[in-house]
């Protein structure tokens, strides 16, 4: 079973990054979704990181990017139409209802477009952020020191636009929820 299920993800993270020239991947809590135990299983199945590691050195190898989005950035309860934030969305809620413009979309395909909203974004926009991701050499730190942690701490009010800074045209900022986008994004 092991070797199936290795086989089966260097032949997706292939394709993959034989297909696409920006990769962009969610910095999921995955300890935290192990704790329900209704999705543990399947979930310490999927492989993870294991995903996110053969991503990286693919797309390094193919001349390639990943771009992951921070695990705080509210891919699923953004309005991809307008981009007001929701307060809450639980996770049977398959179905993305906008209350400010009434957007109906199914969850997952919202988030995508979140998602591919904030590589373009990235890509464009020359913040420093992502745009000018090639102008200081990466140097990785031991132990995953440099991996990104939640900054904010749930006692202040976190103010600002979409992660990094990014806006795009067609879209107003809305806060219907409890917290903005304020956390940059991460590149690998």
């Amino acid at each position: 079973m092991a070797n199936l299920r290795a086989d089966a993800l260097h032949k997706i993270t292939t394709a993959v990054t034989g297909e696409y020239g920006t990769v962009v991947v969610e910095d999921l809590n995955v300890a935290g979704i192990l704790k329900n135990r209704h999705l543990a299983r399947r979930i310490a199945d999927a492989g993870f990181g294991e995903i996110r590691r053969q991503l990286t050195y693919k797309t390094r190898r193919n001349g390639c990017r990943v771009i992951a989005a921070d695990r705080w950035y509210p891919s699923s309860k953004t309005c991809s139409g307008c981009g007001a934030v929701k307060a809450k969305l639980p996770l049977h809620v398959r179905t993305y209802e906008c209350d400010a413009c009434g957007l109906v979309l199914d969850r997952d395909t919202n988030a995508a477009r979140n998602l591919a909203a904030l590589a373009a974004a990235a890509c464009t926009t020359g913040t420093g952020v992502a745009g000018d991701q090639d102008t200081a050499p990466a140097v990785s730190k031991p132990r995953g020191a440099d991996q990104k942690t939640r900054t904010t701490t749930h006692g202040r009010k976190a103010t600002g636009g979409r992660a990094g800074g990014a806006t795009l045209p067609h879209q107003r900022q809305t806060e219907t929820g409890d917290r903005t986008q304020t956390e940059p994004l991460t590149l690998w």
